[in-house]
């Protein structure tokens, strides 16, 4: 969520409620999603605040705090699940500032509608700005799309990845 959405889905009344208690905690929320109709799951995928890795003490605490929350809030009505989890090494990019990190490394991006005759998209991170993301073809051709055209963005996991996100080793 970036802010610019409108607060009528249900993903952004969840957002609502929950981005401020994950920011109290020292966490930023990445994303949330609603699947299913008759036994809604709610995905919540987080990170920390500091950028070190989150743990499964740090997805069960997260858990905890919001599932209280939404039972008072009830957003949803009826039954309904949670599930809480990290970004991942090959993350959604739905924030401008995870365009920005992750600039050089290769994504794959799907649109609502068709931008030069094509929804899909794949290239080398160039970058966001507030109102749209900058993709390197493997022709060599940049593609802007605009962020409420992207149905989704990923990160593809490469070897160049794996090594810009791991931890460094502790020292002795």
């Amino acid at each position: 969520m970036t802010g610019n959405e409108p607060t009528t889905t249900l993903e952004a009344k969840l957002a609502a409620i929950i981005e401020p208690r994950l920011q109290a905690m020292g966490f930023e929320l990445v994303r949330v999603a609603v699947l299913g109709r008759d036994r809604p799951t709610i995905q919540i995928m987080a990170d920390r605040q500091d950028g070190s890795q989150i743990s499964i003490d740090d997805c069960q605490q997260i858990s905890q705090d919001v599932s209280a929350a939404l039972d008072v809030e009830d957003p949803i009505p009826g039954v309904w699940t949670l599930e809480v989890s990290s970004a991942g090494i090959d993350r959604p990019l739905t924030r401008v500032k995870d365009w920005n990190r992750f600039a050089g490394h290769l994504a794959r991006v799907e649109t609502f509608v068709p931008q030069d005759g094509r929804k899909r998209f794949s290239g080398v991170v160039l970058g966001a700005d507030e109102t749209a993301a900058r993709l390197r073809l493997d022709d060599g051709a940049e593609v802007v799309i605009r962020h409420p055209d992207i149905r989704r963005a990923k990160l593809v996991l490469t070897d160049a990845l794996i090594e810009a996100t791991a931890t460094p080793p502790l020292a002795h």
